[in-house]
């Protein structure tokens, strides 16, 4: 059939329309489109010798390298995971620490520059691990590091496009054995093998599970228990563990409810003998069996509707304390045996102004309850809810971190300041204060190990020696 020239003069016009209309289509969904991980083999990222001003350097434009030439002293001590290795903030020490400083503070021990944002690393055989975020390439970058001396080891990257939105990172990986776990801003989950480098497998939350990644990017840190790693991706399930070797699905919690990812992390406790997982979700807090993520109770009593961000806190007994900022307060709930499940029961809340928190997750120690409430103060409470103590209004902490360590509380300030004090219901009792950082938002969670203290400001990681000379 031919056409005339009257139909092709209408026709063109038509015909490229249409063809533009699909372009200007395809390249808005993948301008809009969570970037997915790129497949990757084993082996595929090939050694490279780090230069060795790599450790006092941010993260290059998408690097990937071992240094196996970096030696890795043998150093005592573990935080393998956010919160220590038993997620409650606090260490037992086999090194007599630090009561008091010269005017110059501890001693900096080494200091490497990291993207902009608040992770935090944990430290394990020696190594110390970050999840950072390098801004230049636009990729999330899994870096070890020698605890001796700062030296990079390694690098691990993969591209995601992240902005900044109070910094970019904000996650504390998990090691176990030779494994390393983190999670990345944009819910990536990404395995490693601890000692290389070498990837092992990797997980999209968004794309696999349905993930809502929370405002302010993801916050919540991954716990490896065993052979296995919990992760809690809202959407398709409300929490899930999978095989810490190979990333396959172990088991998988329904969620009708929708509940979606939070700031929060995942604790694991025990209660009546059964091992469960509790988390803080959008619409409530519940506990899972460690064996094979039933649902074993909920409650809808606790929500916080602008950012769900403290961990809840193992207080003993089936106790658990959850609190929270944008005047949340506080809240103590009671698990116990029901049968074949657990039944929850209020027992107290906490106006904001006596105990709240803002970021950071509180310290159950020694039967009491320990954390910085809004407007910065630190301040104790009993198990009854009964606050025992400020710290006043000339020692303000603001968002910053804070840990237990020999029955002493190390606390930095949002512009790097270091307070010891004494952890006691008794009153507040400081000893020794020192800036060790000259920076800002110092929010990132800290690391203790053989004495050794990692802390971070906004773009910078340090390494303090708070042994007792």
């Amino acid at each position: 059939m031919k056409l005339s020239p009257s139909r092709i003069d209408t026709g063109l016009p038509v015909v490229t329309a249409l063809l533009a209309a699909l372009i200007l289509s395809l390249w808005v969904r993948s301008y809009f489109r969570t970037p997915a991980l790129p497949e990757r083999s084993f082996g595929m990222d090939r050694p490279a010798s780090a230069p060795a001003s790599a450790a006092s350097s941010p993260a290059s434009a998408g690097s990937s390298f071992y240094n196996a030439s970096v030696p890795v002293p043998n150093l005592p001590g573990s935080w393998p995971a956010f919160r220590g290795a038993k997620r409650d903030n606090v260490a037992v020490e086999s090194v007599t620490l630090a009561k008091s400083w010269s005017e110059s503070g501890p001693p900096k021990l080494w200091t490497v520059a990291a993207g902009e944002g608040y992770a935090a690393p944990v430290i394990h055989n020696g190594r110390v691990y970050l999840l950072d975020y390098d801004q230049g390439a636009q990729a999330d970058a899994l870096r070890c590091f020698s605890l001796a001396d700062g030296a990079e080891i390694w690098r691990r990257s993969y591209p995601v496009t992240v902005k900044r939105n109070h910094g970019m990172s904000r996650t504390v990986p998990a090691v176990s054995g030779n494994y390393v776990v983190s999670l990345g801003p944009k819910c990536h989950v990404l395995c490693a093998e601890a000692t290389t480098g070498e990837v092992r497998w990797m997980l999209d939350l968004v794309r696999d599970y349905g993930t809502t990644v929370p405002e302010w990017y993801a916050g919540q840190c991954p716990l490896i228990d065993d052979d296995r790693v919990i992760l809690a991706p809202g959407g398709k399930s409300l929490l899930m563990a999978v095989e810490l070797t190979t990333g396959k699905p172990v088991w998988q919690t329904p969620n009708p409810r929708n509940w979606q990812m939070t700031h929060s992390s995942i604790l694991p406790v025990t209660v009546g003998g059964v091992k469960m997982y509790v988390y803080c979700g959008s619409g409530g807090v519940a506990g899972v069996s460690a064996k094979d993520g039933s649902l074993l109770w909920e409650t809808t009593e606790w929500t916080i509707d602008t950012a769900t961000v403290p961990t809840p806190v193992d207080a003993g007994e089936g106790r658990i304390f959850l609190s929270g900022g944008y005047e949340a307060g506080s809240m103590m709930i009671q698990i116990r045996p029901d049968g074949r499940k657990f039944s929850v029961q209020t027992l107290f809340r906490v106006p904001p102004a006596v105990f709240g928190s803002d970021q950071q997750t509180p310290i159950f120690y020694q039967g009491h309850i320990y954390g910085v409430i809004p407007g910065g103060q630190l301040a104790c409470l009993d198990l009854t809810g009964r606050q025992l103590w400020k710290s006043g209004p000339q020692h303000r902490f603001g968002l910053g971190p804070y840990l237990i360590a020999n029955g002493l509380l190390y606390l930095l300030n949002d512009t790097g300041r270091l307070t010891v004090a004494e952890a006691t219901p008794a009153g507040f009792k400081p000893l020794a204060t020192a800036q060790v950082l000259d920076g800002h938002e110092c929010w990132g969670p800290m690391a203790l190990a053989g004495g050794r203290l990692i802390v971070r400001d906004l773009k910078s990681v340090t390494c303090l020696d708070i042994t007792q000379k």
